[in-house]
């Protein structure tokens, strides 16, 4: 009986101490999972700490997938960790060594990542260039290890496949599913940090783009290598080229060779680092300021360059500007020297010929010469005033209950005389529905008929016609019918649409028959800076202020002035009154 109890006790002993020491065993493997498990999360927090860190100031995927295959040896043994990522025009295999391998082992791992990436893009990459980079350790001729251990990870940014990272080794059997997952999670963590950089630089590179497509100014952005990143449409245009297509650097060069070395300025900009400016380039017919800058930004150590920029400034207009204030202010000139050079003389002559005081006739023919130049020059000084007062706008009008009827019929009356001597009819034409009393400033309105009269008498021929029209017109109805109805003929055919909807006003037309305008001449009538070719080659005296001065007048009564033309018909000069 004392046996049996001392048999059970061993054996209760033998199976406690078992337990224990299978228990301590498997509480052994567990710490050492667990600690398994922390090394690794520890490690994959430090990669993906250093690969944050990187992010934060470049999008550069190839130093990104440096970062892991430089740590790869602390976690996963291997003789090579390598990346292909597919580059422009090129593909780039870089291969980090950390065991002596033959080349023809760094050969079979560049055919097995080249196949794969092929297959991932489903492309045919056999005869892309490939540029291949090896690091590390120095590869050995003699090695006859093959690759027998070996896994690729595809580089996916923004939803597509930019290359493949690959780990192999000449050992077999040598990668677990654990290495892999842990090394899946690092590159697919990285990816997407890398895609939502990528998201947020975009979404800011549209609004870039999106102020440098607007702007009138041509806008060329080039990158280190003279790749052209962004060409707005006006920057197109200069090159002839269309809103969709892309021109490339040589395009730039070959549109303006012998008037502006593109690459040459830009290659001093980037050399220099200083902004270039060019002016008066000519370009077709277009003159551009031209301003070449580099673009560079401060990175951890030192500042770094992106490329160049060059503005196309378009002063075209300001140097058209520059011209016809220098033709205006000769003209001017030429305007105020004859009248004074008259004045002079006749005064001259009243003061030294005792002869001329005794002649009444002489004596009276010249004082109306020194008057008539005088105010000749005193009308010329005063539509200046008037000008430089609708500019600065500071001109009034003062408004009051008056008849535009007996108005226009006083301004033919004053006329007549004018269009018998050039053998001109000059009559008017009143709409029966029209008002005849209107709020106006009768005096100014009274200058604006005489400036578009006197202007239709100058340009009709002897043997034509000058009508002033009057139609009530009403909001809606189309005033080609409306002016038939009144029996009116006149050149507004095309602007028939344009004042359909004007509301409820009288129209003020008038029409001649002379010589009539060319649609390149409609843009510079109403500018005192513009005459026409044909009045220069005429002779025809005049300041060209009259359309000034008219359209200031109507403009501060709340109306609007215009005109229509059939080159060689005849012209229609109007303005328009709310009734």
């Amino acid at each position: 009986m004392q046996t049996i109890v001392v048999i059970v006790v061993i054996s209760a002993s033998l199976l406690i101490a078992g337990f224990s020491y299978l228990r301590a065993k498997s509480l052994g493997k567990e710490a050492r999972k667990k600690e398994e498990q922390v090394r690794h999360r520890m490690y994959e927090l430090a990669i993906l700490k250093e690969i944050s860190d990187r992010i934060g100031y470049s999008l550069n995927v190839e130093k990104i997938v440096d970062i892991i295959t430089a740590s790869l040896e602390q976690f996963i043994p291997h003789s090579a960790a390598s990346y292909m990522l597919l580059g422009p025009g090129k593909i780039l295999f870089k291969v980090n060594l950390r065991k002596p391998v033959s080349p023809l082992f760094i050969d079979e791992v560049r055919g097995r990542m080249l196949d794969s990436l092929s297959a991932l893009l489903e492309k045919d990459l056999s005869r892309v260039s490939v540029e291949a980079t090896v690091v590390g350790v120095l590869t050995d001729e003699e090695a006859a290890e093959s690759v027998n251990s070996f896994f690729n990870i595809p580089l996916v940014i923004g939803g597509n496949v930019v290359g493949v990272l690959t780990v192999a080794d000449s050992a077999e059997g040598l990668y677990k599913e654990e290495e892999m997952t842990l090394l899946y999670k690092i590159v697919g963590q990285a990816s997407r940090a890398v895609t939502r950089l990528e998201e947020v630089v975009k979404t800011e590179q549209r609004k870039l783009s999106a102020m440098v497509e607007s702007m009138a100014d041509g806008v060329v952005m080039i990158d280190k290598d003279y790749r052209v990143l962004v060409a707005n449409p006006s920057a197109k245009r200069i090159v002839g080229f269309l809103a969709e297509e892309k021109p490339t650097i040589f395009d730039f060069i070959d549109a303006l060779t012998g008037v502006f070395d593109i690459k040459g300025k830009l290659e001093e900009a980037l050399k220099t680092g200083n902004t270039l400016a060019m002016d008066n380039v000519a370009v077709g017919e277009r003159v551009f300021h031209i301003l070449i800058s580099p673009v560079s930004g401060h990175g951890t150590k030192k500042t770094e360059l992106f490329g160049g920029v060059v503005i196309f400034h378009d002063i075209t207009y300001e140097k058209e500007l520059e011209q016809m204030k220098e033709d205006f202010i000769s003209m001017m000139v030429h305007e105020l020297r004859s009248p004074l050079d008259g004045i002079k003389k006749m005064s001259e002559f009243m003061g030294v010929d005792p002869a001329i005081r005794e002649d009444e006739k002489r004596y009276r023919e010249y004082i109306k010469l020194i008057h008539e130049g005088s105010s000749e020059i005193l009308e010329l000084v005063n539509d200046l005033l008037y000008v430089a007062k609708i500019e600065s706008g500071k001109f009034d009008v003062d408004v009051e209950l008056a008849d535009i009827k007996d108005i226009i019929k006083q301004r033919i009356r004053f006329f007549e005389t004018t269009a018998k001597d050039a053998r001109i009819e000059l009559t008017s034409l009143f709409d029966k529905n029209a008002k005849s009393e209107i709020r106006i400033d009768p005096l100014r309105i009274s200058q604006a008929l005489n400036n578009l009269i006197s202007n239709a008498l100058k340009f009709t021929k002897p043997g034509g016609s000058v009508v002033v029209q009057v139609l009530a017109h009403k909001q809606g109805q189309s005033i080609e019918s409306e002016a038939q109805k009144v029996g009116i003929k006149w050149f507004l055919k095309d602007k028939e649409e344009k004042l359909k909807n004007y509301p409820d006003a009288l129209f003020i037309a008038v029409t001649d028959t002379g010589e009539g305008i060319s649609k390149s001449n409609m843009g510079k009538l109403f500018n005192k800076f513009k005459q026409f070719e044909s009045v220069v080659r005429s002779g025809r005296r005049g300041t060209g202020l009259g359309l000034v001065i008219a359209k200031g007048i109507i403009k501060a009564h709340g109306g609007i002035i215009g005109v229509d033309s059939e080159e060689g018909t005849g012209s229609t000069f109007y303005f328009i009154l709310k009734s």
